[in-house]
């Protein structure tokens, strides 16, 4: 992170957001960042995210711009593509799209038509708003065909998948999601998708750091296209990105009369279809990110998310609490409170109060509204970031008890703070402890 002396710019002109700037900064350093869609990123990848290129507009793509001045910019959008492509085996990229969710739609319009049948998980079963929610553009331009996890086992049944989808005939299947805790089975999804000639498209915002340490399998061989973030597990800045086959094997089931391969499809929905010029700061952050991924230091850390993760789950289990599908395979893990007094809202509410900052979240079978939920959903992609490790995960356990076990209790809450601010100072943020001194200094005294 830039150090406290190095926004005087910022001070000067705005002394209301670099105020801001700097709580922000006191409030990561003394909690927990257990949501898991959320991460540290390194003192590299901020300074190409907030660099010069902020300044720079190219609408289209390197070669094919519609304006001038952009050599530079070319060379480095394909520096972030080739370097892409060369870590997830894929033989094409789109680096371009804002998010996860423009990366989506862009994958929509590149495949399938308004009104075709589209194959998803939905929110409360694990999935993502836009793989066929009703609240977003996906369920009201395509018709819903939801398939869920089994009641019992809190996993995917390709089985019940394969039945819903011999049944329903849908154009486009979405295998990936934003509450699931266990491993996809891409290979069983592929040959599902296969048998009616259906793209299969992968979701990997959450585990593409996973995927890239070994310790999730890859859905490149399998899927038609794969959409991600490119923040979360990977460490990169909010943007997104798009992996394709180059050739469409339903061109002719789907776009008889397209001339163009699946990917030009993806590059024309992205641009110019939904979005205008990319973000180049961005795109040179996320180059940088996926240099660093390449290091065996990146792999050791996404095996190390896995550790902490499945630690923090047997402890809690042992506890007494219950998870979703019984534990984890990846980043995160879902507690169910379906059988407490107490709600999902009500628990990371409280939580929050005690520094361990998570999210509320729905689980399989939730009675209760998506404002309020039976579930909270914790991940260790953060954690790990800071250096913590399966004896850290042991004591976050039993902090998260302390507080369950008391909710609204302020002096159980303020305490629990205390000791976890006390605790985050000797596991600093990346960028804090070489660059800033001074505020580390007052983490510590906080």
């Amino acid at each position: 992170m830039p150090d406290y002396e190095s926004t005087p710019n910022l001070r000067r002109t705005d002394p209301e957001v670099h105020e801001l700037l700097n709580r922000q900064k006191r409030h990561e350093s003394s909690t927990l960042k257990m949501i898991a869609s959320e991460n540290f990123v390194s003192s590299a990848v901020l300074e190409a995210t907030g660099s010069i290129f902020t300044n720079k507009y190219c609408e289209g793509y390197p070669g094919a711009r519609y304006y001038e001045g952009n050599e530079i910019v070319d060379e480095l959008e394909e520096l972030a593509r080739t370097r892409l492509k060369q870590l997830f085996a894929a033989e094409h990229a789109n680096v371009q799209p804002y998010s996860g969710s423009p990366a989506n739609m862009a994958v929509y319009r590149a495949l399938v038509k308004p009104g075709d049948k589209v194959m998803g998980m939905p929110v409360p079963e694990g999935g993502h708003l836009t793989h066929g929610w009703g609240v977003n553009f996906s369920g009201s331009d395509y018709q819903r065909v939801p398939y869920g996890v089994n009641p019992e086992t809190g996993m995917i049944d390709y089985d019940e998948v394969r039945e819903i989808a011999q049944r329903e005939r849908p154009k486009l299947i979405w295998i990936g999601g934003t509450a699931y805790p266990r491993v996809f089975d891409y290979g069983r999804a592929a040959e599902i998708a296969r048998e009616i000639d259906a793209y299969l498209v992968a979701d990997i915002a959450h585990i593409s750091g996973l995927i890239v340490a070994g310790v999730h399998p890859s859905p490149v061989p399998h899927c038609d296209v794969v959409s991600s973030t490119s923040h979360k597990t990977i460490r990169g800045p909010r943007g997104g990105f798009i992996l394709s086959r180059f050739e469409d094997r339903y061109q002719s089931v789907y776009h008889p009369n397209s001339k163009f391969n699946l990917a030009k499809r993806i590059d024309r929905a992205v641009f110019p279809f939904l979005q205008g010029g990319p973000h180049m700061n961005t795109i040179a952050a996320l180059a940088v990110a996926l240099k660093e991924a390449t290091s065996e230091e990146f792999r050791e850390y996404g095996r190390q998310i896995v550790r902490n993760s499945r630690t923090l789950a047997d402890e809690l289990l042992t506890l007494g609490y219950k998870l979703v599908s019984g534990g984890t395979d990846n980043h995160m893990l879902i507690l169910d409170f379906r059988d407490r007094s107490f709600s999902g809202k009500d628990a990371a509410v409280a939580l929050a109060r005690a520094g361990i900052i998570a999210n509320f979240n729905l689980v399989p079978g939730d009675p209760r509204k998506p404002a309020v939920t039976s579930g909270v959903r914790i991940g260790t992609p953060g954690v790990t970031s800071m250096g913590m490790r399966e004896p850290e995960m042991v004591l976050i356990a039993r902090w998260i008890d302390r507080v369950c076990k008391s909710i609204g209790d302020a002096a159980v809450e303020l305490t629990v703070s205390r000791d976890i601010a006390e605790f985050c100072a000797k596991f600093p943020i990346p960028g804090i402890r070489e660059r800033e001194p001074a505020l580390l200094s007052a983490v510590e005294r906080s």
